[in-house]
């Protein structure tokens, strides 16, 4: 079992940044790959961005490439999303997930994850 737990969101204007967490336990961080995915009211929930379970490839949805940037720390065993130039679009809840052994571009189209996180919730507003 892999207990994923996010943390960072929060309200921000229109422009601002954000940094999401999301801290693994449970098995060997470095052998999954890892995504963010994220749920607005009223739709379904999206890829955002997603990264090797090595950590040598990224994978971004075109609405977030060039602004949101995903990174791990597998020393830590954390998943960021570093998320700037927020749009009142951006607002959801986030969920990190996690795959053994997947690479960036599998999470990024695959219908359902091993692990899911319980979510943070990210609102842009002015």
């Amino acid at each position: 079992q892999v207990q994923l737990v996010e943390s960072g969101g929060g309200l921000v204007q229109p422009g601002g940044s954000l940094r999401l967490s999301c801290a693994a336990s449970g098995r060997t961080f470095s052998n999954y790959g890892m995504g963010w995915f994220r749920q607005a009211p009223g739709k379904e929930r999206e890829f955002v961005a997603a990264i090797t379970w090595r950590g040598s490839n990224t994978r971004y949805a075109d609405s977030v490439k060039g602004r949101f940037t995903i990174s791990r720390d597998n020393g830590k065993n954390t998943l960021y999303l570093q998320m700037n130039s927020l749009k009142p679009e951006d607002t959801a809840v986030y969920y990190c997930a996690a795959d053994p052994f997947t690479s960036a571009q599998a999470m990024a189209v695959m219908s359902d994850h091993d692990y899911w996180g319980q979510g943070t919730q990210v609102t842009v507003s002015s």
